[in-house]
């Protein structure tokens, strides 16, 4: 017989699963009148609170791969929302920032993880959400330094 333990944190990985593609779905629905992508937005959201920030930067900051995050830049810039320019350290790299246009935008876009986060979490105990962050960052961090150790071998 499987251990019950086992079986609730299956259950729990399968409702953390199923959390992030509702959240993810749920902030497409906000942005998509916006025409934008919820990557898109991270990228604006990052440039708006830490900008200009290196493309490589971002890369690591957005845990994507290169070429996707190539794709998002490509269309923020041919939105007019970004701008690249050489990094004046290493002109091999791009720095990327808001344009006037990126600024007036992100000026009058909803906050879709305040709203995500009103509607998941209407009613539900603060002590009880700082658990769940409890838990989810812990085991989200064991399995970054489990795969990093096992990496190093």
């Amino acid at each position: 017989m499987p251990n019950s333990n086992a079986l609730d944190l299956e259950a729990a990985g399968s409702w953390a699963k199923r959390y992030f593609f509702a959240s993810r779905a749920f902030m497409e629905s906000v942005l998509r009148p916006y025409d934008l992508g919820a990557t898109q937005w991270y990228v604006l959201y990052l440039l708006a609170s830490d900008g200009p920030i290196n493309q490589r930067e971002l890369t690591r900051t957005l845990e994507v791969k290169r070429a996707t995050l190539s794709a998002v830049i490509s269309a923020l810039v041919r939105k007019g929302l970004v701008e690249q320019m050489s990094d004046p350290d290493d002109q091999r790299q791009k720095v990327l920032q808001l344009t006037t246009a990126g600024r007036n935008l992100w000026a009058t876009l909803p906050e879709p993880i305040g709203l995500i986060t009103a509607v998941a979490f209407d009613g539900v105990d603060d002590a009880e959400i700082a658990l769940m962050n409890r838990l989810l960052r812990d085991a989200t961090q064991r399995l970054h330094d489990y795969k990093e150790e096992k990496n190093s071998i």
